[in-house]
């Protein structure tokens, strides 16, 4: 049935800022006469403009990058100078905690063949490692600087995944809140978080191409492509498997797609082998150097918990920590964790029919966690930068109830406001959390704060306290970490080194000798035991702890040397060439 005047009127008036479904509604028609005259008063280029802005299934037609950056150009810019001013605090910042073995402590950093080329895995990271070397040094801006750039891409590939998808008003919220969130300050700032921010950002890239090139197929190389460099910069981003078979799940048809998503199983497949093939040995590289103690976990609590803690950092984010270690939940809080994922999961169901849009974005939350939720203890039960890409699914969530809410006029004005409020909220507390990560004093101080708990964090701290020359801050903190964990090996080893330093050799030995009951591989422990019996006289007892220390760490010349001057003064007095710093 024709439209009369009045509809038509109507439609003129308010199409840009209802969607078809709501005129439909106000005028009492079907959805399909409206669009059935916008297409005949309209061009197609024009008709599916305004169609993306009020849609939420995938509508990638007459797609242009030229077009594109026409059209997007002011918001482009806007979202990279908001990822500017959030994270512009950070680059100043020293290296921390990680960066320092992996950047300080590595000799071959400057040689491209026997550093980059060492395996096709982390291949960029250490590419853009070696650059930074090769330009300033250890200059830590320009090892940082990366990390601020894949956010950017990240950013910008967000807002690309959703103008494709989705409303262009709903691709601008979104974007703009991932932007900003504090939650991928981990991946940003800290250096040693690059791998999370660089596969983050292939990811999504590689995601954009892919919903590209269901229109132009020759991009579909171009994705593949980038998930291979994706799968290079971490295996976990063999997940864009899941993605994809997710994508062709609800809008596309998977009998149709399996062959082109062929190739992403044999990649995926043979990561999967691979990981597994690693298990074990992860597992001992936990025990060694943190302490867990290997076992299994029960799903029914460490899967509800991990997702409650997530949800809560997304929404609330003021326990922001490197290590999640308040995770004690009293039966009635373990109770409520269960009813809020029993309703994440009840969402996901009733999204699907409703909603197909909030329903793959809900299920695609818990892809990027699902290797580091298993009942093995391979993976923190919950860290900031496990959720680089998974907080992207919870992010549309929340962008979309002010989207929704945006559509009352009467309320319009009052919820860009609350957004933009909002926005800055996040933007500023991606810059206070910056400054956490200014140095290792910040650093562990801020981590404390947050996460009094971790047996790590207070060793960590106490070696900040022995750098400042405050020994009885030291022992305290070596004390409370050995308190939490009594099987800590390097908190028993720091705190001897603290006596040794303030020369009470009798607490010092005991305590290298309880590091070596609990981690034999300690050669740090056994050299220093042989310092103290040699300052002792007890030559034969200095021997023997040499020969244990090469024997674990045959390749240092130290040790060579010290091993030599106690064989020379076996039968006299003497000292050994240096002294035991503490162990990082």
């Amino acid at each position: 049935m024709p439209l009369n005047s009045e509809q038509k009127h109507y439609i003129k008036k308010n199409l840009q800022t209802q969607s078809p479904q709501q005129m439909a509604d106000d005028l009492d028609i079907p959805e399909k006469e409206i669009t059935n005259y916008l297409k005949k008063q309209w061009r197609p280029e024009k008709y599916q403009k305004y169609m993306r802005r009020f849609s939420i299934s995938p509508t990638v037609a007459s797609f242009s990058f030229k077009n594109f950056w026409a059209e997007n150009k002011f918001i482009l810019v806007i979202l990279a100078l908001l990822v500017i001013v959030s994270y512009a605090n950070s680059l100043n910042n020293a290296l921390v905690s990680d960066d320092v073995p992996a950047i300080v402590n590595t000799p071959t950093i400057g040689n491209f063949f026997s550093y980059v080329l060492t395996s096709p895995l982390g291949f960029v990271q250490r590419l853009v490692y070696f650059c930074a070397f090769k330009i300033g040094g250890l200059n830590p801006i320009l090892y940082r600087l990366p990390n601020i750039f894949y956010h950017l891409g990240a950013t910008f590939s967000v807002f690309l995944i959703f103008y494709l998808t989705a409303p262009r008003t709903l691709a601008i919220m979104i974007a703009t809140i991932f932007a900003v969130h504090p939650i991928f300050s981990e991946s940003v700032t800290w250096i040693s978080g690059n791998p999370y921010s660089q596969q983050g950002f292939l990811f999504l890239l590689f995601f954009a191409f892919y919903i590209l090139s269901k229109q132009k197929p020759r991009l579909f190389y171009v994705s593949f492509f980038i998930f291979l460099m994706s799968v290079s910069a971490m295996p976990r981003g063999a997940i864009a498997l899941l993605a994809i078979f997710l994508y062709e799940w609800f809008w596309g048809n998977l009998r149709e797609a399996w062959k082109k998503m062929l190739p992403f199983f044999i990649v995926s497949g043979a990561v999967a082998i691979s990981l597994l093939s690693q298990i074990s040995f992860r597992i001992t590289a936990l025990k060694d150097t943190y302490y867990l103690n290997p076992g299994m976990d029960s799903l029914f609590v460490k899967i509800p918990t991990s997702v409650f803690s997530y949800f809560h950092l997304l929404v609330w984010p003021d326990k922001l920590s490197l290590y999640q270690t308040e995770m004690v939940f009293t039966p009635w809080e373990y109770r409520f964790t269960i009813l809020i994922f029993l309703i994440y999961v009840g969402a996901i169901i009733y999204f699907y029919k409703k909603n197909k849009f909030l329903s793959f974005w809900l299920t695609f939350f818990i892809l990027p966690l699902a290797p580091t939720l298993t009942p093995m203890r391979i993976a923190w039960a919950v860290a900031e930068r496990y959720a680089y890409l998974s907080a992207l699914g919870i992010i549309v969530i929340i962008a979309y109830i002010f989207y929704k809410l945006s559509e009352y006029k009467k309320f319009k004005m009052a919820v860009y406001m609350l957004l933009w409020l909002v926005i800055a909220a996040l933007s500023i507390r991606t810059i206070t959390r910056n400054t956490d990560w200014k140095n290792e004093e910040t650093l562990w101080f801020a981590t404390v704060k947050t996460s009094p708990s971790g047996s790590t964090i207070h060793n960590n701290l106490g070696n900040v306290y022995f750098q400042k020359g405050n020994y009885d801050k030291a022992i305290e903190e070596f004390g409370m970490a050995i308190k939490i964990n009594p099987a800590y090996g390097d908190a028993y080893h720091n705190l001897g080194n603290t006596y040794y330093h303030i020369q009470r050799m009798p607490e010092a030995a005991e305590n290298y000798r309880k590091a070596l009951e609990f981690n034999p591989r300690l050669w740090q422990s056994h050299q220093n035991l042989a310092a103290i019996y040699y300052g002792q006289g007890r030559y034969d007892l200095a021997y023997d702890e040499i020969k244990k220390a090469l024997e674990i760490n045959s390749g240092d010349e130290n040790l060579k040397k010290n091993k030599i001057l106690i064989e020379e003064s076996l039968p006299s007095m003497g000292a050994l060439s240096n002294t035991p710093p503490p162990n990082n």
